[in-house]
């Protein structure tokens, strides 16, 4: 064998090394590569088409999804899923952290964007919507900076309440409404022969009248501020807490496709619907479809830590199918009633994702501020740190055939209450500790958390159940006093749960200088101009994250770990955005700009009823494909 010679050995040992490096890269590298470009593509597509029920798969939760990154950043990072929540990852440091971080930017964005001016919100309407605005946007705009009304283009929720109906034929669309006026407890408000906002018709059941009209002149008082800039209309309202007109997915999506191609679908022409429950308001590809709604309880399934990250999102059934056994307003109609066969224009206090009522800004519950300010001390002048609710057993009906030990109240007055077994939580950091991975939970005895931090009990007496139920209710449950504004002004924390629909506390609450916590399945007209994590704590409505959040900000019973210095930021922040963006104005800016969207969707002459300002280039037809608002609705 021929020797090799001295010079030659350090070529072949340098190629060695080359051929090494490149196979390297390909094995190592250019997965990561494929993962990241797949995923910029899918983030980009799913924004593209926002309007569509998507519901990504979670990134894996390992340290090779994020090889290429800093090591330590990757193996700690949460999952932003696109269900609303976010998976926690046990090696990074407090979610809470990134998500209150996160909602302050995207709430300063949010107010650094907003229109200044006519011909910028013009502007701004168009982009999202792709069509010009109702007419009579001008003097709605006018009275808007009259009265300093903030955040002018966030009304998102009215276009997507009203989109499915520029898919009916307007004859039809009106055909229904004529209809509706006539249903069981339904009231009708329009504009009178005077111009005047009335009541148009009643419909109440014999002996309701008093009750029921209730709701109808403080709707009356709201729009009689602008009724001399209001079209004639006509619009039916529920005077119940909750919504009644159930959805189905095909009827709205073809809907929703007329819309999108500007043209109509008759009567005639309405495809048949789905016989399926509550599911019947789902895509066929979305988790709620691919279960089986077994009324003895949800599939099983691994829980994991999570947290809200998009409010609205996480309220979703479709997304979520387990909230069908949480919540009252699934509870109540077992496996769901069928949908109904066409959309129905018909206004309610509350709607959730399987319903199409037109919500609106109600006035039930509203205050100016709390009076006296001994009523309303600052955070850190409260003295009680345990979390508060107090109500009503509301929210389902309790008898011997209905499911409500699982309805929405039951449920968290038992699990605040309980002394046997253990609560899971995630434990907070030490001051100089913020960048710590969490590590896996702890566990406390519920005799040892539940007495020193919850404070959550049914008043009175039980309710809305039968003699039996009521009686074995007050066996299980300890019924308590109300209590008075300055009692319950000294809590730090508060929680506001649903009762037989949207709870209406939520006003005053977060007036109160109180760090509210919420839980809910009713997205409110003011979803779009509200920030959780910078305004309020949203709360699952299993209550699967109400004590990693608490413990948080308090600290365990020992104060440990407590963060109460971002509780009390909160805290004021939400009292800032009552007194600014929660004023009687900003009910009359929703509800003016509301009965403009609806005069023109309503009407036989949707053109003529669209604004048409001097020297402006108008946008005669939607094109095919309608742009998405921001944040859009996954329905």
């Amino acid at each position: 064998m021929t020797q090799m010679s001295s010079r030659t050995r350090p070529f072949k040992f340098l190629r060695v090394v080359i051929a090494g490096v490149l196979i390297w890269v390909v094995f190592a590298k250019l997965p990561y590569f494929f993962f990241r470009l797949s995923f910029s593509l899918n983030t980009v597509s799913d924004s593209a088409n926002s309007d569509s029920v998507v519901v990504e798969k979670p990134l894996p939760l390992t340290p090779d999804a994020f090889e290429g990154s800093s090591p330590k950043k990757a193996r700690g990072r949460h999952v932003f899923r696109q269900d609303g929540l976010v998976q926690v990852n046990p090696q990074g440091s407090h979610p809470i952290f990134e998500l209150m971080d996160r909602a302050e930017r995207e709430w300063s964005e949010k107010l650094r964007k907003a229109s200044t001016s006519l011909d910028e919100a013009i502007g701004e309407y168009r982009r999202r919507y792709r069509m010009d605005p109702p007419k009579g946007f001008d003097k709605w705009w006018e009275y808007v900076q009259a009265h300093d009304v903030q955040l002018p283009d966030e009304y998102d929720q009215i276009y997507h309440d009203l989109k499915p109906f520029w898919g009916l034929e307007p004859s039809y669309l009106i055909e229904l409404q004529k209809e509706r006026e006539f249903k069981e407890d339904t009231y009708t408000l329009g504009k009178n022969s005077e111009g005047k906002i009335d009541v148009l018709r009643t419909s109440f059941r014999e002996g309701l009248y008093d009750q029921l009209i209730v709701q109808a002149r403080n709707m009356m008082g709201i729009l009689r501020d602008v009724e001399d800039f209001l079209p004639s209309f006509r619009a039916v309202f529920t005077p119940h807490d909750g919504p009644n007109l159930v959805t189905d997915y095909v009827v709205k999506s073809t809907l929703l496709e007329a819309a999108d191609t500007n043209s109509y679908i008759g009567k005639d022409q309405l495809p048949e619907r789905h016989r399926l429950g509550w599911r019947s308001s789902c895509a066929p590809d979305s988790p709620a479809r691919r279960i089986n709604m077994d009324l003895d309880g949800p599939p099983p399934s691994k829980p994991k830590k999570t947290f809200i990250h998009n409010h609205r999102q996480s309220m979703d059934p479709c997304l979520h199918p387990h909230l069908f056994w949480a919540h009252g307003q699934f509870l109540s109609h077992n496996l769901g009633p069928d949908p109904y066969p066409t959309m129905i224009p018909e206004f309610a206090s509350c709607t959730t994702f399987l319903h199409h009522n037109i919500r609106i800004p109600t006035p039930y519950g509203w205050v100016e501020d709390i009076l006296p300010r001994t009523d309303d001390p600052d955070f850190s002048e409260k003295n009680d740190e345990r979390l508060l609710w107090r109500g009503t057993n509301t929210g389902i009906f309790h008898g011997e055939r209905t499911r409500w030990m699982n309805s929405h109240r039951d449920l968290l007055v038992r699990t605040t209450n309980e002394v046997n077994g253990t609560i899971e939580f995630i434990v907070p950091p030490k001051p100089g500790y913020e960048d710590s991975p969490i590590g896996k939970p702890q566990k406390a005895r519920k005799s040892r958390i539940n007495p020193s931090m919850m404070d959550a009990a049914f008043v009175r007496e039980p309710t809305q159940c039968d003699e039996p139920t009521c009686n074995h209710m007050k066996k299980i449950y300890e019924y308590k006093r109300m209590q008075n504004m300055k009692e319950a002004g000294n809590y730090k924390y508060v929680l506001d749960v649903d009762g037989n629909g949207w709870s209406g506390r939520f006003k005053r609450l977060i007036t109160s200088n109180s760090l509210i916590f919420k839980s809910s399945i009713y997205p409110e007209w003011f979803a779009d101009r509200i920030a959780p994590w910078v305004h309020y704590i949203p709360v699952q409505v299993d209550l699967s994250d109400l004590y990693d959040s608490l413990i948080f900000f308090r600290g365990d019973p020992n104060g440990e770990g407590a963060h109460e210095d971002l509780a009390r930021q909160i805290a004021l922040q939400g009292r800032e955005w009552s007194k600014k963006f929660w004023r009687r104005e900003d009910l009359v800016a929703y509800f003016y700009r509301l009965m403009l969207e609806y005069a023109r969707v309503m009407s036989l002459n949707r053109e003529a009823m669209t604004y048409r300002g001097e020297g402006e280039i108008q946008l005669n037809k939607r094109p095919k494909q309608q742009a998405a608002p921001q944040d859009a609705l996954l329905h």
